[in-house]
């Protein structure tokens, strides 16, 4: 009983890989941490920079190169090290940390020399997160904050379709949470899980997110809380526009819309579960920390536009032939060549003899130009009141638009343009749609 209402309360904190990536943000982290006094899990990314270097000893290898591979682990090393030197202040933890990373770089090296290339990428990659937690973990017990470190590869598992399974997840970690009933602290790995055969695999790239939510899902967690290096989901894109502003509070729908269609901010898969167990998801800055950030929960979207973002590296596809011609199968036909090469579909219009499309995964595709841009307007478009999309066309009355895709979603309108129109459809879109905003 005890250990049933001490969870309630529960919070699950997702720390990202600019939030761990120096001995001072670390640091930071950890006081974030101490300052938040209920029951938490603690997910950690790989200390940034990490994973593109362990993805290059992958690549290295896969190309015979295992020299070059060797030199990467060795610099690899060394930054560690000096990471180290920075973060504890004792003898004792440098030297606990020095002796953990010399284990940890030894087996990767002997790994990396003795087996075959094609069955360790997995396991390489997984060498981030494993890092990142472990040295956390010291530098907590060198600050005295009592805490214990859980291996995600204890609980965290996908099936033969690299789906996870909340309730297997559920089944794994709450025992494990149990054997420690008065603690407060628990910290794990991102990204990192085992697959239905006992193998290292993972929840691809910005997976962090998304264990955070399975996670919470899994333990019915009071939040979710997803820390990065920005204040919160923004109405546009801050780096191509000025006087943008973070968004308070968004529905489930509308993050979801916008993290598919380019809001960096959140995987588009972290909030599925989420949302399914009504658990809400708030967006922090770990820099920042006053700030209120952006709390992203199930609820009515208000009328209106709530944000912009725009996606790049779009292909657009046509397909053209009089068959189409009151048939039925056609569709069906073509969606099966995408779903037979697994390349997802952003947006699809039809007329009577064509059909138009876009994708974002060119694998197998060859001479095709990709310099296209998804603009996506997201907010209430369920009854056009107030004349909400006529305002979004008027606003790019000089934007040449390649597709439209509308009344697909009550929550958004997305629009392809040329990647090189995409700053200014992004300004005219924020100086039409937040002009009440952009006068205060």
């Amino acid at each position: 009983m005890f250990f049933c209402i001490k969870f309630r309360n529960m919070l699950v904190l997702k720390f990202g890989g600019t939030s761990v990536g120096s001995a001072k943000n670390i640091q930071k982290v950890v006081q974030i941490i101490a300052a938040i006094h209920e029951p938490k899990i603690v997910v950690l990314s790989a200390v940034s920079g990490t994973t593109n270097t362990l993805l290059e000893i992958c690549s290295q290898l896969q190309n015979d190169l295992k020299d070059n591979a060797l030199l990467n682990v060795h610099q690899l090393h060394n930054r560690y090290l000096d990471l180290i030197n920075d973060l504890y202040k004792t003898p004792l933890y440098k030297g606990k940390a020095r002796g953990f990373l010399t284990i940890q770089f030894n087996e990767l090296i002997s790994l990396i020399k003795t087996t075959e290339a094609a069955t360790i990428d997995n396991i390489i990659v997984a060498q981030g997160e494993i890092l990142s937690t472990n040295l956390v973990q010291l530098y907590l017990n060198e600050s005295a904050i009592s805490s214990q470190l859980i291996s995600a590869f204890d609980f965290m598992r996908i099936d033969e379709n690299g789906e996870p399974e909340i309730d297997l997840l559920s089944e794994k970690i709450l025992p494990i949470l149990a054997q420690n009933p008065t603690g407060n602290l628990w910290i794990t790995q991102g990204f990192i899980c085992k697959n239905t055969l006992g193998e290292v695999d993972n929840l691809q790239r910005g997976g962090s997110d998304y264990t955070a939510s399975l996670i919470a899902a899994a333990v019915d967690a009071k939040e979710v809380q997803i820390w990065t290096d920005i204040d919160g989901m923004h109405n546009n894109d801050p780096r191509y526009v000025e006087n943008t502003f973070s968004i308070e509070e968004i529905s489930f729908d509308e993050a979801a819309e916008l993290a598919y269609f380019g809001a960096k901010i959140l995987h588009p898969q972290s909030l599925i579960p989420a949302k399914e167990r009504n658990i809400p998801v708030l967006l922090k800055n770990t820099f920042n920390p006053q700030q209120k950030g952006t709390i992203i929960k199930n609820k009515t979207v208000q009328n209106g536009v709530t944000a912009i973002a725009a996606k790049d590296g779009i292909t657009a596809i046509k397909i053209k032939s009089y068959r189409m011609l009151l048939a039925y199968g056609f569709l069906k036909n073509i969606f099966e060549v995408f779903e037979k090469y697994q390349t997802p579909i952003d947006m699809v219009t039809t007329s009577e003899v064509a059909v138009s499309l876009t994708i974002d995964n060119t694998e197998f595709l060859s001479e095709i130009d990709t310099q296209l841009s998804i603009v996506c307007v997201a907010g209430d478009f369920s009854q056009n009141k107030e004349g909400i999309s006529a305002t979004v066309f008027n606003a790019l009355r000089e934007i040449p638009i390649r597709m439209i895709s509308y009344g697909g979603s009550n929550y958004n309108v997305s629009l392809l343009v040329k990647t090189t129109d995409k700053v200014a459809a992004l300004n005219s879109l924020n100086e039409e749609l937040f002009v009440e905003n952009l006068a205060v």
